[in-house]
């Protein structure tokens, strides 16, 4: 029988000769385990055994990555199959194939291929907040079926998944995982890995009717200003207390401000500015955000510690990458804000558009800085090339109003706004 010892000595006896495709020991273990020490310290496991009167051999990996005991195991296993007149070999194969065929393996293979990936029609880039969203829906659906081979998911497992989100209260949720799943499945049928999409045979009675989605969001003046005053003291990582400060003064998408980047960024000139490139947009347009002297402030003290990398609000400690899709909202709630019912970050946004048009701003304004789609193409290319002015005005006078509702001046009015009327 093999010892640590033992092994350790035909290592040493090796050698550091130069790599050859002979080992230099073959030391067993019995019962046809066996551990090839080659020079220079490398160590392989294997077991020779016969099925059907063929010998063959399989591998259980490396010493010391796999240490002696763990390879008396495989082995141990290894032996019962072979005594039961299986082929070890072919089980390994067959396992593998199936870890393959889960709904997760393909799933995960299917986001890969699509991460800036360019739609044929469009032409258009995948964006990342679109990916990012959608990788999100995938990882709901995996956690009932990702480890099952996607041939073997029924119509009733993938309706139960469904049903446990709508049951939380998140219908549109569960349409949009619906599509995804059908999707991992139409990428299975293209890779011969599944023969139906089963999701087609769910009749969209048994789901729950999709209404408009509404964000919850804060109008009301006093408690705007009571949220901001809750904002600044929030205690947090400093990319996280940069963007939920931010998010008031510039009522972007969430995903496009967590997603900002530096290169997007020009806070030295006269007329500070971040340019939000088309593929990271919503309607795919590029899109121009005037930023006041308060925006300007916290991206200047949050450059101290992200100006070296490309995120302004990067994640901590996972590479480079930005905040992840939920630490507005969870730092959202950490300062007792429900973000079902309250307050979200996707409400920043409404809360600047109702207040903005109760000042008496003018809708194109509001609308333009929103980034909603202009449907009259003409309409939209004007807007969008004269009245930059008007939006920067605008958007300062914004944030000195939200000034006024933090230091508890609720009744303060937009400056300019009805001259903007």
């Amino acid at each position: 029988m093999l010892t640590d010892t033992g092994i350790k000595a035909a290592i040493k006896a090796a050698g550091e000769k130069p790599l050859t495709s002979k080992p230099s020991s073959k030391l067993s273990d019995g019962k046809g385990l066996h551990l090839w020490v080659y020079p220079g310290g490398r160590c392989y496991w294997r077991f020779r055994y016969r099925i059907g009167g063929v010998e063959k051999m399989l591998s259980f990996g490396t010493y010391p990555d796999v240490p002696l005991k763990l390879a008396r195991g495989r082995h141990e296993e290894a032996r019962k199959l072979v005594a039961a007149g299986i082929d070890p070999s072919a089980k390994r194969r067959e396992k593998k194939a199936e870890r393959a065929n889960t709904f997760d393996a393909i799933a995960t293979e299917w986001m890969t291929r699509r991460r800036g990936s360019v739609n044929r029609k469009t032409k258009r880039v995948l964006a990342e907040s679109t990916w990012e969203r959608d990788n999100g829906l995938v990882k709901m659906a995996s956690e009932e079926l990702g480890k099952k081979p996607i041939a073997q998911i029924e119509v009733q497992d993938v309706l139960a998944v469904i049903q446990d989100i709508e049951e939380k209260g998140l219908i549109d949720t569960a349409h949009r995982v619906r599509g995804v799943i059908s999707r991992v499945f139409k990428y299975a049928i293209l890779t011969k890995r599944a023969k139906h999409d089963v999701v087609a045979d769910i009749d969209k009675d048994e789901l729950a009717a999709r209404g408009e989605v509404h964000y919850p969001s804060i109008t009301d003046p006093t408690q705007v200003g009571a949220l901001l005053r809750a904002i600044d003291g929030f205690d947090g990582m400093a990319p996280t207390c940069a963007a939920l400060r931010l998010a008031p003064l510039v009522f972007t998408r969430p995903g496009e401000l967590r997603a900002a980047e530096w290169s997007e960024m020009d806070v030295d000139s006269k007329e500070p500015t971040w340019r939000i490139p088309a593929p990271k947009m919503k309607m795919r347009d590029e899109h121009v955000v005037p930023l006041s002297t308060q925006a300007v402030a916290i991206l200047k003290k949050i450059q101290q510690v992200s100006g070296d990398k490309r995120y302004v609000f990067p994640a901590i400690g996972v590479g480079d990458r930005p905040l992840s899709e939920n630490t507005l909202n969870s730092a959202l709630r950490r300062l007792g804000y429900d973000t079902k019912k309250q307050m979200c970050a996707h409400g920043f946004r409404s809360m600047a558009s109702t207040l903005l048009n109760e000042q008496g701003w003018h809708p194109d304004l509001i609308e333009l800085q929103l980034a909603h789609k202009e449907r009259n193409s003409v309409r939209g290319a004007y807007n969008k090339s004269v009245r930059l002015a008007d939006r920067r005005r605008m958007m300062q006078a914004w944030a000195d109003y939200l000034d006024g509702l933090r230091a508890g001046s609720g009744n303060v009015v937009g400056i300019g706004a009805k001259k903007s009327a």
